[in-house]
């Protein structure tokens, strides 16, 4: 028989395997806090937040937050100008990571000073996600259409010269089509506020 793995030797597999992990999940797979608090003092693992960690070998992208934010809050959706940086459709560099949650998940333990919480209605929040592979963590993201439409929803908060940026780049390096961007304007409830916008940056084809 295989000799049994240490707790250290499990952290680290998952750890290597999952990119960034929350403490619940370390001690689902058997590793108690005493050893991931070792762990941190010998140099092997990073806490980033509260109950969360990462090897401190491990590599970061330059989208390392938007991961981070993903597995502090679960329930939560990268959106808005976060996304929009992602998917290279704004010069814009956030500062905090946008993240949507419904009404029902929201608390103020959520308010961290590095994320911007966005509330959303709960039936309009689970539409139009795509999951994003970001230093081995799947990050739900709202669609490239979706996030326009948000952020034309949003403009007072994100400005509405953002909003305009996003969809001209969107546009013009053919990561939406109009049709799609028309649906999401639809059902997003700002379709005569992106009409004008839309209809200017597609009338020369």
């Amino acid at each position: 028989m295989p000799p049994a793995r240490s707790q250290r030797q499990i952290a680290a597999a998952f750890l290597a395997r999952h990119g960034i992990a929350r403490l619940a999940e370390l001690r689902a797979v058997g590793v108690d806090a005493a050893t991931v608090s070792r762990m941190q003092e010998a140099g092997e693992v990073v806490r980033l937040a509260r109950g969360l960690y990462q090897s401190s070998d491990a590599s970061i992208s330059e989208h390392h937050s938007l991961a981070s934010a993903a597995k502090r809050v679960p329930q939560g959706v990268i959106c808005l100008v976060s996304s929009l940086a992602f998917h290279g459709l704004t010069d814009q560099l956030p500062r905090r990571v946008w993240l949507a949650v419904g009404v029902s998940e929201w608390s103020r333990r959520k308010t961290q000073p590095d994320l911007r919480i966005v509330r959303m209605a709960d039936h309009f929040i689970t539409t139009d996600i795509e999951m994003q592979l970001i230093d081995s963590v799947k990050v739900p993201m709202f669609s490239i259409a979706r996030t326009l439409a948000d952020c034309f929803r949003h403009r007072r908060a994100i400005g509405l010269h953002v909003a305009i940026e996003g969809l001209q780049e969107a546009l013009r390096q053919r990561k939406a089509t109009p049709a799609q961007i028309s649906r999401q304007a639809e059902r997003g409830g700002v379709a005569s506020v992106m009409r004008p916008y839309l209809e200017a940056l597609t009338a020369n084809g």
